[in-house]
Formats: structure tokens, sequence, C-alpha cells
């Protein structure tokens, strides 16, 4: 098969796939924009962050499928896809150890205040008497939205650090799923307000989806204890920007954030944001599942999608053409 790939991919699993007998067009540097006019006869495109556009689509007049090389794939016009009859599918879970890193990395920075310390020795300030005060992580109260892949290792991280964490019960929760929250001692409330109420620590890891957009909007913040840490390295539109602008003015919320609602989509350039510029902001690029282990096995992920494709089967679809 002829496959394009419009983003990075790592040179082991490219050669994997040409020893193979695919023909491989490596393009990391493709954007939006430009995706309609390079997609050619391909007939698998894997992408990472690059947008594919139901114009992209529409221009692939050989393309069978999409594969979004991660999870999320709310960056690909799934339904244009379906109207072509075109897979989409993803690869879960691979990158859900690096998210978790990260967003527990988010969590101490911020109780810790790493960032402003790093900053303030660098320019030749010693301030010991400020740094020294922090709150600490054992024994407080963390609530997880979205208790996939990635809440579930992050809970298993915040575990071990001796934080009590808490998810909403759910009954459609498979008993693998609450065999789990079983085993690491996770706690069960009855909803969301209840959750908002008891946890000092929000970690949400929601996918990007019409009932997910602005899930952390006033009525959210306003069940807020004061000084509550918010973390978000799941899709930025999770978060309504305004209103945790005002929250944390007004009650002293602190984020740790590694997703923008209007963040660049290329992987430089210019960045104006109130939110990642506010002091009570500790803020990354968007960098969450961008390790070596992490991008080693969506690699190994994207191969097995496409080889069980050529052999007809479709894994992980996320379009109804599986």
């Amino acid at each position: 098969m002829k496959i394009l790939f419009a983003d990075k991919f790592p040179e082991t699993q490219l050669k994997q796939l040409q020893d193979q007998g695919h023909h491989c067009d490596l393009q990391p540097d493709l954007v939006g924009d430009v995706l309609p006019d390079a997609v050619g006869d391909a007939e698998v495109l894997v992408v990472r962050s690059t947008k594919v556009s139901a114009q992209a689509i529409d221009a692939a007049a050989s393309l069978r499928l999409v594969v979004r090389a991660g999870a999320g794939t709310n960056n690909i016009d799934k339904e244009a896809a379906a109207n072509r009859n075109i897979a989409v599918c993803n690869v879960p879970g691979k990158n859900a150890v690096a998210v978790a890193e990260l967003a527990i990395g988010l969590l101490i920075a911020i109780d810790r205040r790493i960032p402003e310390n790093v900053i303030d020795l660098k320019a030749g300030r010693w301030n010991k008497t400020t740094y020294s005060v922090a709150q600490g992580l054992y024994g407080r109260h963390m609530g997880i939205i979205g208790l996939g892949a990635i809440g579930l290792a992050v809970a298993e991280r915040a575990r071990a650090f001796g934080i009590h964490v808490y998810v909403v019960d759910k009954p459609s929760r498979s008993a693998q799923t609450r065999e789990t929250l079983t085993r690491l001692g996770l706690e069960t409330v009855s909803d969301l307000d209840t959750l908002l109420g008891t946890c000092d620590i929000i970690s949400l890891h929601v996918p990007s989806a019409a009932e997910t957009k602005g899930l952390v909007n006033a009525q959210f913040l306003d069940k807020l204890q004061p000084g509550t840490i918010i973390i978000n390295a799941s899709r930025g539109d999770v978060i309504d920007e305004d209103a945790l602008l005002s929250a944390m003015s007004d009650k002293g919320i602190r984020a740790g954030l590694d997703v923008y609602a209007d963040e660049p989509a290329s992987g430089e350039g210019t960045f104006s944001s109130a939110l990642a510029s506010h002091p009570n902001t500790c803020g990354t690029h968007h960098i969450g599942a961008s390790t070596n282990q992490a991008q080693t096995a969506v690699a190994e992920g994207v191969l097995e999608v496409i080889s069980a494709f050529a052999d007809g089967t479709v894994l992980h679809c996320v379009n109804g053409q599986g």
C-alpha cells in the first residue's frame, strides 16, 4: 500500500513497513492547509496533529484508511471519512504513561513552585524564605475526570504519592475497570458535584467532544475549594478559559496546563494567551505524549493497525467503518 505520513514517524518503524513492501512517503512538515494537495494517491494516511479536513478527504481518491498516531481523533473529519467509506482508526493507550508522567510533573511543579525557583536561581536571586512554603501532596484529595488509560495511569501514580483519588461511580464501568479501581484503592462518589466539593486537585482526561467542550465553566469552578489545582493534559476546549481566569483571580485556583483552546497547530510559532501567561498557570507546550518511549509505543501501534488492515481487519475504528 502507499502510505503518506503527514507528521514525524520513527525511522525504525518506517523501515519495517518498507520491508513489508509498502511505499512510504514521509512528509513531516505537512499542515492541514496543504494536505489536500499532497495526499495524492495515498491509500493510507498517518497523522499526529495535522488536521485532516473534509477537503483533504475529498481530494484523496485512493484513500482507504486514516490512522491517528495517538488516541484523540478530533483533528480528523470522521464523518467526511465515513461518507467515503474510509476507516479512521486510532492507537489508544500507547502514550498513557507519558501523559500521566507530565500530569504528575505539573502537579509537583505547582505545589513546589519549581518553575519560579529555577527562574530566580538562574537570575542570581536566592529566596529560600519564599520557596520553602509549600503544602505538599501527601494526603491531598484528587478527583480524576475521564478514567481511560491515561486517567488510570495518573491515578496509579497519584496513589504512590499518598494522594487520595476519587472518581464518579458509573454503572457502565466494566468488571475489569472496577477491579482496577479496587486494586489501586480509588474511592467512588455518586456525582460530579460531590467530586468537585471533595477534592483540592482535579485532573482532566476526557476527549474533545460536544459533551466535554467547556466542561470546566463558571458553574464547575464555583463548586471548587479556594486554591484548588486543576491539571489539564487532555484537550484545550475542555476549559472555558475566561471562566478559569476569573476563578484564578477570585479563588486562587491554580492550573497545570499542557493544552490550550487556541494553541498553534504547528510545532513552532508565536502564541499569545492570557491563560498561559497568568501567574497561577504552570504551562507546557502540548508535549504530553512527546517522549521517545511513547512515540515508539505509538509507532508500534500504528504498525499493528496497518498490518491488520492489509490483512482485512480494521482495528480501533472510531467512525463506524470497521
